[in-house]
């Protein structure tokens, strides 16, 4: 029996019966953030006829890089790990594509605001536990206790994530691994994070290393129920090993997009998506900002969950009506990350070493410091001594390097600040915050950082929204793991697939989604090859 389709297909919202066109595309994906670059590589290697459109000049979001001063930098973060436990390396060989790390030895070096000296986490456990015996003696036996329970949890949590959560999966798990780090995940999935780490340490510099890089990257107070799971980065860094792409973060969309034209797929740039498009009760393709329709069975939304149900859906059929109302329902989330560029002509030596800082150093508040933080959140105001990520990615790797002047080496200086509200009284662009936030690397330095800094940008909220399409600056990111993935009130972030046949989503706001990681994007197109193999 036809289906009814629109008279036109340009916007003519007059419904005649007939045939559904003919599609020009298996499947079309609405962003090519990095994934939902992955998705599209899976559906173009499996013979779909894939399309993904994006609104910017170029692919990557958040997870790409880009051109200041004459230095590449990075627009987030540069240390890659969650992406390199994936298989998607591999699967969309994006070696081929002129994707290559640089690990990194040590893979990172914390140091916390209320005092103590730095100390250094290695790949290698031993050589770990070595140099925290000489910097915090009465620490040591606490690490070894919490690998004991962390390194089993971390493992299975990714293993869990390479595949979509469902109770048969965390079976088929529990099997494989007779339990074992299930118990764990299950436990401290219902702790807070800073719970967690009191358990097992004493000092700010242990304790809040562990917990900038977890709660505090979600935005979230570590003393909040359900946020125990953010207190395995510690553990993780033994489980997989820390790196950055040649080139800088951008190498790695470039390689995924190389992928996907590859096995066949094409990649528009430069395309807003105005809405998507429904009939029946499914998805029939997407109309672009100039009025042009696309046709396809399948769309794939790599883009907020909240605009893509509420303001892109058109026509939904009667049974979205309780999604589209619970999506519209939602208060929205404000951005909190700021980050800081900058070319500088000597990079910054940590005070009591003597090497420049290639790792990336994470400075701590304390517990009660990171809850103030996202107290003040709502105030719009800065605490005193945020979370910061310091490193010189041109160290490490000199092609992201400015050009030498008179022979004189120049360098790249991040600075990732936690929590920084959207909404700042007086608004970000006069505020004196980001110029305090140099002085506080500067202040942790032994050579005199800020007479060395030749020009910087500043990243707020803000900017993240006005030129990352990041409603209110926030990505949207899935917090927790498979108990919270099974528990989510909002099961189309976990499922990957909705009640609009042939729509489905993907993207940091689905499980798992943090960083840089790209299990989602794999999980998302697993889910919609299935479908396709076993309609209905």
């Amino acid at each position: 029996m036809p289906e009814v389709w629109p008279r036109s297909r340009r916007g003519n919202n007059a419904y005649v019966t007939m045939a559904p066109p003919s599609p020009d595309f298996d499947a079309i994906v609405v962003g090519g953030g990095h994934n939902g670059l992955v998705a599209a590589g899976y559906l173009a290697k499996a013979g779909l006829s894939t399309l993904v459109v994006e609104a910017r000049a170029d692919v990557g979001g958040t997870a790409t890089s880009e051109q200041f001063a004459g230095a590449t930098v990075n627009v987030c973060s540069c240390d890659h790990i969650t992406f390199r436990t994936t298989p998607v390396i591999d699967d969309l060989e994006l070696s081929q594509f002129g994707l290559r790390y640089l690990d990194l030895e040590p893979n990172g070096t914390s140091l916390a605001w209320s005092g103590g000296p730095s100390w250094a986490h290695w790949h290698d456990i031993d050589q770990t536990l070595d140099g925290l015996a000489a910097a915090y003696p009465d620490e040591v036996d606490g690490y070894r206790r919490y690998l004991r329970r962390a390194v089993p949890a971390i493992t299975t949590v990714l293993a869990a994530a390479a595949e979509p959560p469902t109770l048969r999966s965390l079976g088929r798990l529990a099997l494989r691994r007779r339990f074992a780090g299930l118990p764990t995940v299950f436990r401290w999935g219902r702790r807070s994070a800073a719970d967690v780490m009191r358990s097992y340490f004493t000092h700010d510099a242990l304790r809040g290393a562990g917990l900038v890089g977890g709660p505090m990257v979600w935005g979230v107070s570590p003393e909040l129920p359900g946020t125990g799971l953010g207190a395995l980065g510690y553990a993780i860094r033994h489980v997989a090993r820390v790196g950055r792409p040649v080139g800088g973060s951008r190498a790695l969309p470039q390689a995924l997009r190389a992928s996907v034209e590859h096995h066949g797929g094409v990649v528009r740039t430069h395309t807003t998506v105005r809405a998507i498009l429904c009939a029946n009760d499914r998805v029939r393709g997407v109309r672009l900002d100039d009025g042009t329709e696309i046709v396809s069975p399948v769309v794939v939304s790599a883009a907020d969950p909240g605009r893509t149900f509420v303001e892109w859906l058109e026509h939904p059929p009667a049974k979205a009506s309780a999604l589209v109302a619970r999506w519209r329902a939602k208060e929205a989330e404000d951005g909190y990350e700021s980050k800081i560029d900058a070319v500088i002509t000597t990079p910054p030596v940590l005070r009591g070493s003597d090497q420049p800082l290639s790792s990336t150093l994470t400075v701590t508040p304390s517990i009660a410091e990171m809850d103030d933080a996202y107290k003040q959140l709502r105030a719009g105001t800065v605490i005193e001594r945020p979370g910061l990520f310091v490193n010189v990615p041109s160290l490490v790797d000199p092609s992201v390097a400015p050009p030498p002047i008179d022979g004189v080496a120049r360098h790249v200086l991040s600075i990732e600040v936690l929590l920084t509200p959207y909404r700042h009284p007086g608004g970000w662009a006069g505020s004196t915050e980001p110029r305090r936030w140099l002085e506080l690397v500067d202040g942790l330095c032994e050579n005199d950082l800020l007479s060395s800094i030749e020009s910087y940008r500043v990243m707020t909220p803000d900017v993240y929204e006005r030129e990352f399409h990041l409603p209110n600056g926030h990505a949207t990111s899935f917090g927790g793991g498979p108990l919270a993935a099974l528990r989510s009130k909002d099961p189309e972030l976990t499922r990957y697939e909705t009640v609009v046949r042939g729509l489905y989503i993907t993207g940091a706001a689905t499980f798992p989604g943090a960083g840089i990681w790209g299990a989602s994007g794999r999980n998302c197109a697993t889910v919609v090859l299935g479908t396709r193999r076993h309609p209905g």
